[in-house]
């Protein structure tokens, strides 16, 4: 265990946080500088003030008052960050929702939410419309990045209202703000964020790891209705007064490279899987990235070592590992710009501290022995909405349950082995699919893997691989292909890790936020 280090900067108990993250630079002297460049457009600190204030007083004119909820089905843009920012000046709490969703998971996200208003995208709402149906709790449905005919317009409704916007008295350990889960299993929950937990994450990771500057330009490929991205293209550069990239396009790796490169980012947030495709893309692989890049930072899933060597070499940028969750809203164990160890999550975020505990709930302090990890700061949730048994398992005093499995090594890094409901054990002996996984990726002909328990005509437990071929090869050379990588990998790791079945496919199934659907693999 590690002992917290309480050095973010404390709040005073009444505090909004709009006022740190928008407010503080109309009086740093930042009105003319860039705050966001969109897909529109290149907006500077002080229209930015204005937008969140028009979108605030458009909320607080449809009725709404303090703590009533409003959902965000919406793309990265300026409008994101207005509606996203208003709410919370207002003393409203947003609910940003994954942009990919189907229907049937937006009707029960808006009917599980309450919220009265909804602002979504203009190209989003086909599939929305479908989960209106049976909404009693809503009372509007604005259109924002465009507009629909016959409904109403986000920028109409706001250019019309008022610039200025008296702040709402809220407290530090108000609710800011709800993220949902990713819903893995079951029914997405809500998960419920703090006024005070936004300026925690900016300091203990922004500032004091990453060390972000108000000279930095931003781009994450992690959209910002995921915990990752809100924090990488919010609070983050907006807490100290950077310019931010948005896109409402998907992250391919000629895109990045393209954003990265136009507006010379200094800043890169990308995922495991995101960086293995730009390596691995045989289209882009003589573009260069931006000359000025400095920080590269993975996390959503641990990234295996290959891939952060690779692209070190390719751009000669060390990229930063992390582990977060939504219910912590960010990353919590991290490598350092000057501490990489690729294959290892690094160590505790400074305000952080991190514990391993076993299957009878007893603290781990053995190098190399796998718990499951808890960690405590002041970024954790308060809890899920109407989720009281889950809340409990989850949250427990200071201590949140990640349900990841890890161990330590003898210097107290972390090392990561998988989900607690991806471990299994064959022969018995723990098998980390992430282990695996790792070793499958220094092959240089496999792009991707995953591997998942897989039982044998016996019913005996062995791990098999889902493999992601560089050059897919013809269906006659799988058996061929399949012995090579078995044999390659009882030479990097233990024999009896090595995946009895093997199959090649064409693409992983991934959730919107990049990470691998091991799940969905699983023979039924």
């Amino acid at each position: 265990m590690n002992d917290r280090d309480d050095h973010a900067n404390p709040v005073p108990r009444r505090f909004n946080a709009a006022t740190h993250f928008i407010d503080q630079h109309l009086d740093a002297g930042r009105l003319d500088k860039i705050a966001y460049i969109d897909d529109e457009g290149r907006y500077p600190y002080g229209e930015l003030a204005v937008r969140v204030n028009q979108c605030g007083n458009v909320l607080r004119n449809a009725g709404l008052g303090a703590e009533a909820r409003i959902a965000m089905i919406m793309q990265d843009s300026i409008d994101f960050v207005s509606v996203f920012w208003g709410a919370i000046k207002a003393g409203i709490v947003p609910v940003p929702i994954n942009t990919l969703l189907t229907a049937e998971h937006y009707r029960y996200i808006l009917q599980d939410s309450r919220a009265q208003i909804l602002v979504v995208s203009a190209a989003l709402y086909p599939v929305v419309a479908e989960a209106l149906g049976d909404q009693p709790a809503l009372r509007e449905v604005i259109i924002a990045d465009g507009a629909i005919d016959g409904m109403p317009s986000l920028d109409a409704l706001r250019t019309a209202t008022s610039g200025s916007l008296a702040c709402a008295d809220t407290c530090a350990d108000e609710v800011a703000f709800w993220l949902y889960s990713s819903g893995s299993t079951g029914n997405p929950k809500g998960v419920k964020h703090l006024h005070r937990s936004l300026m925690y994450t900016a300091n203990a990771f922004g500032r004091d790891v990453l060390g972000i500057r108000e000279d930095d330009i931003v781009y994450s490929a992690a959209k910002l209705f995921f915990a990752y991205g809100l924090g990488n293209g919010m609070t983050f550069p907006l807490a100290v007064g950077a310019t931010t990239i948005l896109t409402r396009e998907r992250p391919t790796p000629a895109l990045v490279l393209a954003l990265l490169r136009r507006d010379s980012a200094t800043v890169y947030f990308g995922v495991p899987t995101l960086y293995a495709a730009i390596l691995a893309d045989e289209a882009t692989r003589a573009e260069p990235g931006s000359s000025r890049l400095r920080l590269c930072i993975s996390a959503g899933e641990a990234l295996p070592e290959a891939t952060g060597r690779r692209w070190q070499e390719r751009f000669g940028v060390p990229v930063i590992d992390g582990v977060g969750s939504t219910e912590m809203l960010h990353i919590f164990l991290s490598n350092r710009p000057d501490d990489v160890r690729y294959g290892a999550s690094g160590l505790p975020v400074p305000g952080y501290a991190a514990k391993l505990v076993d299957d009878a709930g007893e603290v781990i302090t053995a190098a190399h022995e796998i718990g499951e990890l808890a960690v405590s700061g002041d970024s954790s949730a308060e809890g899920y909405w109407n989720q009281i048994e889950k809340s409990r398992r989850t949250f427990a005093g200071t201590w949140t349950f990640t349900g990841d499995k890890y161990f330590r090594d003898e210097q107290g890094y972390y090392h990561f082995c998988g989900r607690t409901d991806d471990m299994f054990k064959s022969g018995g002996n723990w098998v980390s699919p992430f282990d695996v996984e790792t070793v499958l990726m220094t092959h240089p002909e496999v792009v991707e893997a995953a591997v998942v328990a897989h039982a044998d005509g016996d019913g005996n437990i062995k791990p098999k691989a889902f493999v992601v071929l560089r050059n897919p090869a013809p269906a006659s050379e799988y058996a061929e292909r399949e012995r090579e990588l078995q044999d390659f990998v009882k030479q990097h790791t233990e024999k009896w890790k090595y995946p009895r079945w093997i199959e090649f496919i064409e693409e992983l199934p991934k959730t919107a936020t990049g990470k691998i659907q091991r799940y969905k693999l699983r023979a039924p």
